[in-house]
């Protein structure tokens, strides 16, 4: 059931002032959400009046943005508050009352999803419009990856997670009174002895190491493939004991099992294509944790390839992240320049006077598709050896200025990431993933509002 605020609580004026008073940046943070349209996107998640009373509105929005503003865990996020006056009354959490449970936090953030994030976001940067505090004269765009929450993966390591996986789970089912005669042996020792295996053989970096890896991969793909036989014996008369529509608990184990079986499957395919020589394998499966993150190379040294997400992030001239957008994989610069400029131009009501954005967004079509927008200073630089003309307006002032002030959005993602989780998502699945970005976007701009209105 939908709580929009808490208990008033009158213990507060016992307190000294000086126990009473806000730090500056929280201050303005806490009159700035004070507002109906906070509250408005958690309407659809919540009943209004059946169910459980929820954590108040008005405290989860600020308990969140603590978590993001400091990176903070659920577990050191309640036991920070807890011992703190000043973040108490912030979060509006009585003196007498307890603060939220971690694992509270944990299944509102996931049941609200990234709608409700996306909403939230909307209705902050529409407030910062109304304020005159956003303005969008000017706009860089830039695109990252926001990793996910995996080891590097290996195609022995993937498949060694997937019998272990199938085993646990055919662990579950059998236990809840399932499918009890069927037979079904559990090889996670066996596979995971052969991994170890493949451990010990990098160690000899040796040409002839690379042969043994890839027949011990084998010996790991062929247990897989009898556990795959297995499992589907067990989950057909699973489901033929239960019913065609099974409910409960023992419902989300087998669905869990025919997903993890299904990837386990590609995962065979996959390692079939890179044993026959082949190592490009497009939209490749890089974990069964996580299945809607993809391996993305953006050509840097130091991180050749990522394995996560790609995040386009538009930044406008007083710092605000005024657009942005995740995607599962690696797709092109280019197409999601126009769509960013014109979402931006309908939160603002008139387009970007200036608009700047690197080589990989850099097309005739877009700066036609900008010039038809209406803005008036168009700063992408060309992939590729540009003619005479060209050269001549890059090398023009005007152009290198844009340039130069382009060059800021890599700082700007560097501080998202290092300051507000962006470096990795610690939920998995592309949903996940976009409410993950989508807090630490709302915590960047709540702060970005209170340096700005100082």
């Amino acid at each position: 059931m939908l709580r929009v605020a808490g208990v008033p609580d009158t213990w507060w004026e016992v307190l000294p002032e000086q126990a009473r008073q806000l730090p500056a940046e929280l201050a303005r943070i806490d009159a700035f959400l004070d507002d109906e349209r906070f509250i408005a996107p958690w309407r659809a998640v919540f009943a209004e009046r059946l169910g459980r009373p929820s954590v108040p509105v008005e405290t989860l929005l600020r308990l969140l943005y603590l978590k993001h503003r400091y990176q903070l865990g659920y577990e050191t996020l309640c036991r920070e508050v807890a011992d703190s006056l000043s973040w108490r009354r912030f979060c509006r959490i009585p003196l007498t009352s307890p603060v939220p449970h971690p694992t509270t936090l944990i299944k509102l953030v996931r049941r609200s999803g990234p709608q409700t994030v996306e909403h939230l976001n909307a209705a902050l940067l529409g407030k910062l419009v109304e304020d005159k505090l956003l303005r969008s004269r000017k706009l860089r765009i830039d695109t990252t990856v926001v990793e996910a929450d995996i080891d590097h993966p290996t195609d022995a390591d993937l498949l060694e997670h997937g019998v272990r996986k199938l085993g646990r789970l055919v662990r579950r089912i059998k236990a809840a009174g399932a499918a009890g005669r069927t037979r079904f042996r559990d090889r996670s020792r066996s596979a995971g002895r052969r991994l170890k295996e493949i451990s010990r053989t990098l160690r000899r970096r040796t040409g002839q190491a690379m042969g043994e890896i890839d027949r011990l991969t084998g010996e790991i793909a062929t247990v897989a493939r009898a556990t795959l036989r297995e499992v589907t014996a067990v989950e057909r008369n699973a489901r033929r004991t239960l019913g065609k529509r099974p409910s409960g608990q023992l419902a989300h184990v087998l669905r869990e099992l025919a997903e993890t079986a299904a990837g386990t499957r590609r995962l065979l395919e996959q390692t079939a294509v890179r044993l026959a020589g082949i190592r490009s394998i497009p939209d490749r499966l890089v974990s069964l944790a996580d299945p809607d993150a993809r391996p993305i190379r953006k050509g840097k040294p130091q991180h050749p390839t990522q394995f996560g997400y790609t995040a386009l992030v538009a930044e406008d001239e007083r710092g605000f992240v005024v657009d942005h957008q995740l995607q599962r994989g690696n797709p092109p610069d280019a197409p999601q320049l126009v769509p960013s400029v014109e979402r931006v131009t309908t939160l603002t009501g008139r387009p970007p006077g200036t608009a700047v954005a690197d080589r990989g967004f850099g097309t005739a079509a877009n700066d036609r598709a900008l010039a038809e927008l209406g803005v008036q200073r168009i700063g992408l630089q060309r992939a590729g050896k540009p003619g005479k003309a060209r050269c001549e307006y890059e090398r023009s002032r005007s152009f290198r200025r844009m340039r130069n002030w382009r060059v800021g959005i890599e700082a700007r993602i560097s501080h998202l990431k290092r300051t507000f989780g962006l470096r990795r998502t610690r939920l998995r699945r592309l949903a996940g993933a976009q409410t993950w970005t989508g807090l630490g976007i709302f915590a960047y701009n709540l702060q970005r509002m209170a340096v700005v209105s100082r």
